[in-house]
Formats: structure tokens, C-alpha cells, sequence
């Protein structure tokens, strides 16, 4: 391996746009690059882009029909169907929307094909993530699921243990139900509980098809939850499962939509319980998969305050770069942030909390929500992989 990393980005993964209101707001996006280079992290990082995903590479996942469907709706939008999942509330059709689909998912199967071929050790792709996408239809702003791309193409390519580990708010169940079957690839989802946000799945019984038992991990946490229990739930299932299953490469997900400050969930994470996550799931990929390490952005709709400083910390961390907490966000970006939305930018990279936790060896609390909530995935998932829970 080089050793090095690299930033897959195409400014026109920003025409991924619902239109005016939609929360999945483009702008986020752009603020973030320009944060990246506001702290020079490309001089840190190799910055590149990829063509978009074709149809036969879409097919790992998407079946053929619904790719038409997406292909209509992109050039009709007036023509989406809804019984796909196109042309809704959550997912609006819009001209385009096939392409720049492709074009986000083509970066991270891109980043996907370096690390395994042993180019890079770590691609970040924040513009991707879409892990709501399920085979034959759209979901929950996601269009085609480039997590799940990333993933059948390194099984494609020889990979023979792929982990995904998903931090977003919200359940990864497309990736789930792609891999529901498959041995091969073991997803985590650490998310709010399904009784209070959408997806309605993701329950800690959800753990995997007849012939993939215990390849489906699902830590469902009570509305509420903030940095420490969180960061103690992480590491309470996380550490242990990779050591099992002894992943070959490591694809993480890094929705911010986890923070206190998200208009459209209910934990309430700091940035600096975000970051800790980020730099775990470095650390995880260098101890368990030789460093091969696809890092993805996600769901998010604090798009001024939180994204841009999240994103900004994950790229700086895959190059071996990692902003301080205690750096000012420079101030030619938050000129740049007033400019472009009408509103101040943060100050600093910090939320000022320092990120602490109870390792779950210290013992268990059967009165507190969270304790309980990592104990039914304990228990659901540990024995059918051959671990006490």
C-alpha cells in the first residue's frame, strides 16, 4: 500500500438538488469542499473525480427496471413513480437525476476499486452515503445506494469480508437488506429507535436472512441520547465484532444528522462525539483491515453549522491530517458562508464538550435505556456468531 489517501470530488455532485426546502439541501456539500480547502487539506490529500456508475455496474445492486424508472423521471420528472419511490415528498423527481445519481455513486465505487487494488489506503466520499436506497426503489432522499455499490463491488473484485458500519441517525436498511443474505459482508447500525424516526427499521431482532445469521448488527437507542451513552454503545458492540469477523475492508458511514443541532431527529450528539466516531473508525480499519477504509458522508440537514465541520474533520482525519477541536473556522469561509446562505458560520471546529465514555467491561446499568439497548443487541447478535454476549 502507499499509504496515501484520497478526496473523491466532482463539483457537480451539487446538482443533487430536491429544489427549494427540500432539507437534503446541495448546499451543504459545497460549504464542506470549501471548508476542506479553507484549512488546505488538499495539499494533504489527493483530490480526484470519477465518472458516473454505468448501468451494468448499477446493477450490482438496482435491478434493471427501476434504473429505467430513475431514468425517466430524470428526463420527465412529471413521469416518476411513486410506486418506486420517485416523484414523493421525501424523494422528488428532477431533471438530472439519474446522472448525478450515478456521478455520487461512481465516486465511491471508484474509491472502492483504489483501496482494494492497493493505490490508497483511505477514499472519502462525503457526497455519498445514500444508504436509504433499496434494489428497486428510492427511499428517504436516496436515489441509488453507493454505500452498497462500493460494497458488492469489492465482492466483485476478490474481497471476501467486507464490514459497513453505519453512524447516521437513521437505520442503514438498504445496505441491510442488500447484504441480508450475504456471509460475506456484516452491517452496523448504531441509529435512533425506530419507534420515533424514520425508517420504522432497524430493530436489535433484525439480524440477518437464513443463510447470513448474525451479519445484521442493529443498535436501536432511545431518543435523547447524547455523546457519552452514545460513544459507550459504539464501543460496547463495535470493537469486539470486528475482531470476529475480521473485515478485509472497512465502509463507514458518517451521516451528522446524529447532532443536537439536526432539525430532523432527536439524539443529540455533539461534533465532538462525531469526530471521536470518526477517528474510531480509523483507528478500527488501520487494527482490522490493514487500513482499507472507505469513509462516506450521509444524512445531515444542519447545513451551515454542523455538516461542513463534521465532513471537514472526516477528510482531515483520512489524510492523516486532523484539524484540532480548538481551530478557529477560518474566516475567508465564514465570509463565504454569509455570502452564499445569509447567515453566520460557526466559530470554531468544536462544539467545546470533550468526548468521554464507560467501557461496557465496567458493568451494566439494567435501569438505564441505553445499557438496555446494547444488551438486546448483545444478545440477539453475539450467540449466532459464536460470542457470549
Amino acid at each position: 500500500m502507499s499509504g496515501e489517501a484520497r478526496l473523491m470530488w466532482d463539483e457537480d455532485v451539487t446538482k443533487y438538488n430536491f429544489g427549494p426546502g427540500h432539507p437534503m439541501d446541495p448546499v451543504r456539500l459545497t460549504l464542506t469542499m470549501r471548508l476542506v480547502e479553507a484549512f488546505a487539506l488538499p495539499k494533504r490529500i489527493d483530490v480526484a473525480a470519477a465518472p458516473p456508475a454505468g448501468d451494468s455496474t448499477l446493477g450490482l445492486v438496482h435491478r434493471p427496471e427501476y434504473v429505467q424508472a430513475v431514468r425517466l423521471a430524470s428526463r420527465e420528472p412529471w413521469e416518476a413513480d411513486p410506486r418506486r419511490g420517485l416523484g414523493t415528498e421525501d424523494t422528488p423527481a428532477f431533471e438530472g437525476m439519474h446522472e448525478v445519481s450515478a456521478l455520487i455513486a461512481g465516486q465511491s465505487l471508484a474509491g472502492a476499486e483504489a483501496i482494494w487494488r492497493g493505490e490508497i489506503q483511505h477514499a472519502v466520499n462525503f457526497a455519498g452515503g445514500l444508504h436509504h436506497a433499496m434494489p428497486a426503489a428510492a427511499s428517504g432522499f436516496c436515489v441509488y445506494n453507493d454505500a452498497a455499490l462500493a460494497i458488492a463491488r469489492l465482492l466483485e473484485l476478490g474481497a471476501r469480508r467486507v464490514a459497513y458500519l453505519d453512524t447516521d441517525v437513521h437505520h442503514g436498511d438498504g445496505v441491510q437488506e442488500t447484504f441480508w443474505d450475504d456471509p460475506r459482508v456484516l452491517t452496523i447500525s448504531l441509529h435512533e429507535h425506530p419507534r420515533t424516526l424514520f425508517p420504522g427499521t432497524g430493530r436489535p431482532e433484525e439480524t440477518g436472512g437464513d443463510d447470513a445469521p448474525g451479519s445484521a448488527v442493529n443498535l436501536a437507542l432511545p431518543a435523547g441520547t447524547s455523546d457519552e451513552e452514545w460513544l459507550r454503545a459504539l464501543h460496547a458492540v463495535v470493537p469486539e465484532l470486528l475482531a470476529d469477523f475480521g473485515p478485509e475492508v472497512i465502509v463507514s458511514q458518517h451521516g451528522a444528522d446524529t447532532h443536537f443541532e439536526d432539525p430532523l431527529a432527536h439524539l443529540t450528539l455533539s461534533l465532538d462525539a462525531q469526530r471521536a466516531a470518526a477517528h474510531a473508525c480509523h483507528a478500527w480499519a488501520h487494527e482490522h483491515a490493514s487500513g482499507r477504509w472507505l469513509p462516506l458522508g450521509g444524512g445531515g440537514y444542519a447545513v451551515v453549522d454542523v455538516v461542513p465541520r463534521l465532513w471537514t474533520h472526516l477528510v482531515g482525519i483520512a489524510a492523516h491530517a486532523p484539524v484540532a477541536p480548538s481551530e478557529e473556522v477560518p474566516e475567508e469561509w465564514r465570509r463565504f458562508v454569509h455570502t452564499l446562505t445569509q447567515r453566520p458560520g460557526p466559530h470554531r471546529m468544536t462544539d467545546g464538550r470533550v468526548p468521554r465514555w464507560q467501557d461496557w467491561a465496567a458493568g451494566y446499568d439494567p435501569g438505564n435505556a441505553v445499557d438496555q439497548a446494547i444488551l438486546a443487541t448483545r444478545q440477539a447478535v453475539y450467540p449466532l456468531r459464536g460470542l457470549l454476549p
